[in-house]
Parts: C-alpha cells; sequence; structure tokens
C-alpha cells in the first residue's frame, strides 16, 4: 500500500519505491508534519520537541501547556491566525477585514486512484493512490481538503488543495499554497532558476539563512525572470552525492516559492499562488482548486533528482499522441524570412527540407489579417489569401505535396489595436478604464477571464485548424500582463487566477478537438516553461535565443526538473542573430540534438556542404531520438563555472550512450579536458561506434576520458557507446 494510516496514533505514512512522506493528527486535532526523506517504517512522531519558548503563543485549546505552540511545530498546512508568526500557506479574510483561520483535523479518506483537478493540469496515473485530508474552521465553515496523490513508480508525491465555504458568508482567499515541508533542522541551499529573456534559466545556489528568500511571478505567466521549480539540497549535495529535495508548480501564472529559517534554525518551504493581485471572494457553498505541487526527494544527489522528474514528466504529465514518440524534425520560417514571405516561399522551403530529410516545415508568424509586422491583426484569425496567394488549404496540399508535414504559428491570447477584434469587442482586453494602457510589443492582453472571449477564440482557432492539414501549432504569448481589470468580472482579485483557468479551458478544448496535432509552447522563448503548459503541448521553444554557447547553459539550467523531450532546440544561422556569434555547424548539431531537434534558418542559403552536414544530422538524429527522449541523463560539469559543457544519455539497459562535449572558450596551450561518463554498467565493456575503440565502463567512470582540443572555437564532441557483446570479447 502507498498510503498506510495507524489509526492508533494517529500517523499517516505515503510510501513510494524509495521515499517516505509522514505527518500525525496530534491531541490537539492539529495535522503535524513529520518527516520526509528516505524509506521507512518507523513513526517518526518522536521527533517532536516540546518547550515554553518566550513570546511563543499556545492555541486556546492547550489550556495551560506553554509547551504547546505552533510557532515551533512542523506542519503540513500552516495558516494564518493560530500564533504561528512564520511563513503561511493559508490566508483567509472575512468580510469583517478579520484575517484569522484556525483549521483542524475532521476526516480522512484513502482512494485507489490518482485525484484530478477541475479546469487545471494535474499528474496522471493508471495506479496510484490518493490521500484526502479534511481539515475545519467550525467558526468559518470552511473546509480545506488536502490532497496527496503517490506517484509511487517516480519517487514523486502529488499536493493540491480543495478549499470549500460551508458557512454562510463570502470569504476572501488572500493567500493559498500548494505544499509546504517543514525541516527540524540541517544546513541547506536552496538551488533557483532565473533568468531574462533569451537566456533562462540560469542555476542559482544559496544558503538557506535566517529570513525569507524568495522567487516568483506578478507577470501573469509563469515568466522568464524565475521558473517554478525549486531545489532544497543539504550543503555538501553534489549531482552523485547528498539529499535534496524538488518542487514543482504545475501552473503557468503567478506564483511564489518561499523558504526561511526561523529563529529555531528550522526551515519552512511554501510554493503555490502569488499573493499579489490575488484576493479571489468564495461565496457560501462555492469550492476552490490549489495548482498542483510535485515534490520528490533524492538521497543519491541531484541527478537521481533530475531522473525523479523527467520520469514523472513523460508517464505522468505527457498526455496524448506524442507523449512517448518522436516528434519530427522541423524547419521554422521564422528566421529564414521573418513577416517577408507568400505561400510560394514557403513550399519553396518545403521543397528544400524535404531534400534534406527534414519532415516539418511552420509557417510562423504573418499568415493572417494584414500582418506584415508586429504591429496589427492579432485577434483576427482570418487567413491572408492575398499575401499568400492562396487558401491555407491549398497551401497546406502543396506543402504535403513535398513530402513533408505543415504547421502554424498562432498567439489567440493577445490583440492588436489595429484589429477588427479589438475595434468590434475593445472591452475584451484587459485595461484599467480611464486609463492609457500600457503596452508591450505593440499588443494588448485578451481577457481569457472572461469565458465569451475563451469560446470566441476556440472558435476562430479551431475555424483555422479545419482548413487544411495541419500537423503541428507552435502557441505563442509575447508579453507580460499588466492592467488588471476585467469588465466581466465581479471582484478584480480574481482575474489573474482566471486567465490561466481561460487559457487551460482554451489548450484542453483545442488539443481534444485535434488529437493528431503535435502542440508546441512558446511564450517569447522560455518565458512559460513549465509543467502546467507541459500537460497540453509535450515540447515548448525553450529560449527565443538559439546561440550554441548560451544554450549549452540554458538547456543544462532546464534539464534539472524536465526532460531533453520538452526542450525545443533548433540549429540557426550565422552571425547568430541574438548574440552575433559565429559557430561551426556541427556545434550547433550537437547542441540541438539535446532537445526536440529542428532548424530555424533560411535553406536556400546553405552551401553544399552544409547541405550535406543537415542531411547527416537529420539522419543521425533519427537513429539516436528514441535514446535522447527516453534515456537518463546525467550532467556532467557545470558549463557556467567551466570552459566546457558535457552531459550524457544512457538507455535503460545501458547498452546505449551518448557523450556530448562543447568547448565554450578555447586557449593557447590549454589544458587537456577529462570528461567522465555516467551511468555505464561498470562491468561491461564500451565501444566508440566512431572509432571501434573499447573502454572498461568502470574505467571511463572512475578515471574519465581525455577530449582532443582541435583548433578553433567552440568544436564539439559526439560519442556513442555501445555495449560489446560477450561473444565479441
Amino acid at each position: 500500500m502507498a498510503v498506510i494510516y495507524d489509526e492508533k496514533n494517529g500517523i499517516f505514512s505515503l510510501h513510494t519505491v524509495n521515499t517516505t512522506y509522514q505527518m500525525k493528527v496530534d491531541g490537539q486535532s492539529y495535522l503535524l508534519h513529520l518527516y520526509y526523506g528516505q524509506k521507512l517504517d518507523a513513526p517518526m512522531d518522536y521527533m517532536l520537541t516540546y518547550f515554553d519558548r518566550g513570546f511563543s503563543g499556545n492555541p486556546y485549546g492547550a489550556g495551560l501547556d506553554r509547551t504547546y505552540s505552533l510557532d515551533a511545530l512542523p506542519q503540513e498546512f500552516p495558516v494564518l491566525g493560530t500564533g504561528d508568526y512564520r511563513n503561511v500557506a493559508f490566508k483567509i479574510k472575512e468580510e469583517n477585514g478579520c484575517y484569522e483561520c484556525d483549521l483542524h483535523y475532521k476526516s480522512h479518506e484513502i482512494q485507489d486512484a490518482k485525484y484530478s483537478i477541475p479546469g487545471l493540469p494535474s499528474a496522471h496515473a493508471k495506479q496510484a493512490q490518493t490521500l484526502r485530508i479534511v481539515l475545519q474552521d467550525e467558526r468559518l465553515g470552511i473546509e480545506v481538503t488536502l490532497l496527496y496523490g503517490v506517484l509511487e513508480d517516480c519517487d514523486v508525491i502529488a499536493r493540491s488543495v480543495q478549499i470549500r465555504n460551508a458557512g454562510g458568508s463570502r470569504v476572501y482567499l488572500e493567500k493559498v499554497s500548494s505544499a509546504c515541508l517543514d525541516f527540524l533542522y540541517g544546513q541547506y541551499d536552496v538551488m533557483t532558476f532565473y533568468g531574462r529573456h533569451a537566456m533562462e534559466r540560469n542555476v542559482q545556489r544559496n544558503s538557506v539563512y535566517h529570513g525569507r528568500q524568495c522567487i516568483g511571478s506578478t507577470r501573469g505567466s509563469s515568466s522568464h525572470q524565475y521558473n517554478p521549480f525549486v531545489i532544497l539540497a543539504q550543503a555538501d549535495a553534489a549531482e552523485n552525492m547528498g539529499e535534496c529535495y524538488g518542487a514543482a508548480f504545475l501552473y503557468s501564472g503567478n506564483f511564489s516559492a518561499e523558504v526561511e529559517r526561523d529563529q529555531y534554525d528550522q526551515i519552512r518551504f511554501v510554493m503555490g499562488l502569488s499573493e499579489d493581485q490575488f484576493s479571489y471572494p468564495l461565496e457560501a457553498n462555492e469550492e476552490f482548486y490549489a495548482p498542483e505541487v510535485l515534490l520528490s526527494y533524492s538521497a543519491q544527489g541531484l541527478n537521481r533528482l533530475s531522473d525523479n522528474f523527467h520520469r514523472c514528466v513523460r508517464e505522468h504529465v505527457y498526455r496524448g499522441k506524442y507523449k512517448n514518440q518522436v516528434r519530427p524534425v522541423l524547419i521554422n520560417s521564422w528566421e529564414a524570412c521573418y513577416f517577408d514571405f507568400d505561400g510560394d516561399a514557403i513550399v519553396e522551403l518545403a521543397k528544400q527540407a524535404a531534400d534534406l530529410g527534414i519532415e516539418l516545415v511552420v509557417m510562423d508568424d504573418g499568415w493572417f489579417g494584414h500582418r506584415d509586422d508586429d504591429n496589427s491583426s492579432l485577434g483576427d484569425w482570418t487567413v491572408n489569401e492575398e499575401k499568400l496567394g492562396c487558401s491555407l488549404r491549398e497551401l497546406s496540399e502543396r506543402v504535403h505535396e513535398q513530402g513533408v508535414q505543415f504547421g502554424i504559428w498562432i498567439e489567440p491570447e493577445m490583440v492588436s489595436e489595429d484589429s477588427d477584434l479589438y475595434r468590434q469587442h475593445p472591452q475584451w482586453a484587459l485595461k484599467i478604464p480611464g486609463k492609457a494602457p500600457i503596452r508591450a510589443r505593440n499588443q494588448l492582453v485578451l481577457d481569457f477571464s472572461n469565458a465569451e472571449v475563451v469560446r470566441y477564440m476556440f472558435e476562430e482557432i479551431s475555424s483555422v485548424l479545419k482548413q487544411g492539414e495541419i500537423n503541428y501549432v507552435k502557441w505563442d504569448m509575447n508579453r507580460s500582463l499588466s492592467d488588471i481589470y476585467s469588465e466581466a468580472a465581479i471582484t478584480q482579485g480574481k482575474v489573474m487566477y482566471d486567465y490561466v483557468l481561460g487559457v487551460y479551458s482554451l489548450l484542453e478544448q483545442l488539443t481534444s478537438e485535434f488529437p493528431d496535432i503535435l502542440w508546441e509552447g512558446c511564450a517569447g522563448g522560455g518565458g512559460r516553461f513549465d509543467m502546467g503548459m507541459l500537460y497540453y503541448t509535450p515540447q515548448i521553444w525553450c529560449s527565443d535565443n538559439t546561440d550554441a554557447v548560451d544554450r549549452v547553459r540554458i538547456q543544462y539550467g532546464t534539464s534539472y526538473g524536465y526532460p531533453l523531450s520538452t526542450m525545443g532546440a533548433h540549429v540557426s544561422a550565422v552571425p547568430n542573430h541574438q548574440t552575433g556569434r559565429i559557430i561551426n555547424m556541427d556545434t550547433r548539431g550537437v547542441v540541438a540534438m539535446t532537445g526536440a531537434f529542428g532548424y530555424e534558418l533560411d535553406l536556400g542559403k546553405l552551401t553544399d556542404e552544409e547541405k550535406d552536414v543537415v542531411r547527416e544530422q537529420v539522419a543521425r538524429y533519427h537513429r539516436l531520438a528514441p535514446l535522447i527522449q527516453n534515456g537518463k541523463y546525467y550532467r556532467l560539469n557545470n558549463p557556467f563555472v567551466e570552459e566546457y559543457g558535457a552531459w550524457m544519455v544512457v538507455d535503460e539497459k545501458k547498452e546505449k550512450a551518448l557523450l556530448s562535449v562543447v568547448l565554450l572558450n578555447i586557449h593557447g596551450s590549454m589544458p587537456v579536458i577529462y570528461v567522465k561518463p555516467e551511468g555505464l554498467e561498470a562491468a561491461k565493456d564500451y565501444r566508440d561506434t566512431a572509432t571501434g575503440k573499447v573502454y572498461s565502463g568502470a574505467a571511463l567512470m572512475a578515471y574519465g576520458l581525455p577530449v582532443s582540443l582541435a583548433l578553433g572555437d567552440y568544436q564539439s564532441y559526439q560519442i556513442l557507446f555501445e555495449a560489446v557483446d560477450e561473444k565479441e570479447e
């Protein structure tokens, strides 16, 4: 059993293959957190301690016992109003302005299935158990159900919260977090993944100090600036040693992740919705659902923790046709021609792609309305047949006649002021009455908190997708939200949350209506790279920055929480359009093959030699794609601090392994680089398939492999090892 309840002691234990999560209903009917770590069967309530501490209040129910204080005890769902002055997971406001709440255990239920969340993405599983624990504030009539879904196979515990107003008066939810972890002691670092547009998910690791450390987003999307994935690692934890905990938020909007070391050296981690511009009214008998957090623990270091999340995404977050399929190699028209194209240009690109073995041509921005730049027509999803010189159906047929698939770009959440939609429905844009709106990229944001807008956009986009055989859609979002005001909302404090639900509603409808389409998420590249989007789109454009050197670092940071198959990665033109850097075609290919592979350049400008390289890369990727997409991934070094990047993917049987190395700098008389492979079978020998040279698996992992230093900038090396059959030896 994954979920076990010890009725005598009031202890709940959640077990995965390698971990245990434990909590207890105590004598005051509060739900206390006991343990999360390596798998064990012992009750851990002996770890609780009680002392009379000054200025730590005592609940009224504790009577004269001054040693009992929630200001010092570890809790599952700490709330404002119980005398706990640390960071809390839940704040509620009454109509009279009072913020106090006091939740006590009421009941629980164990179910033989993984819970789901209405209107929100959540991990799914054919075999799983759910624990539901109901907490109640009798005075307010508020019931909070804590949801725990145990995904045993990948050592992941999913958490969410359901809130029901069983009282007679409206209340306002001011803070709702989905998960809290309390640590009684320890020296931990917090790892976060910060960045900016075109340089997302840099790695930052800091000691957890006294006070609160917080990351999050108030931009309406999970953001380029901070990713909703956080790691707490013991101070000495490294890739292959030490304890670490990971938390991933399945949500694509505003979020907050906070860690605090308190006055008694205890550590609390809380992840959930951002409090900014959030004040959600809950009427009598209404319910609210918090987005899901996935938690995982590793006792064997960061690589194992990443593997837990990678397996969870592939098996329990991905859905649909492309869940386990290798995705087609694509060519996107954007950097080939930007807005300057017609139907003939797209067909010509398809002819060139077919000649090189590329399987999918994507027509990017500029095919609709009267859009020849980024100043107009968002919202007018009408095919510009005059520009294309044909209908979308005719263009799709012509592309398919070349032997390749056809895809398009859309940005359904946005509207241009110069558009028929805005002229007809200006009230459908988020903007504050009497205030000139903030523009970004000369576009406004449609009010997706308004169900009428979502219904309209479904009709418009689905109408386009029915006009021809569309095999792929890139869903983009190119600005942050501002001017948060919806004419359709009674209370503006619910708009940001309901906006994301509107996005999910449209995604659910479209992916259900068109199940054979490969959907790729995008928000100016990696501005909405989160597990919420991966529930609907099995890959996300990793960054608008296609520079291979920068991508080594971007994809390194991304890999901590997300598998390689999530990362849209393309070979682009040089000089690179974002950095001006010139990198050879081989290295650009090695880096792009680390993700969902494709190209972003003008194929007509390639030399014959470069075309031969592309043919070889496409053929190589087809051979390697199952290994890259489903193999176990290892970070072999840190490219943020070293002058090279190295990584490895190993198949489940440890019979094939792909080693990739990219030099990020070159110097005179440079020392030899030695790379230590990981994940091989020590008892096996492995052959370099290019040179035929055979190596001991034990030797490679113990002492490494020297990398030859060829002259020139940004050289790369890709070695495929195959286990030597015993009969060959």
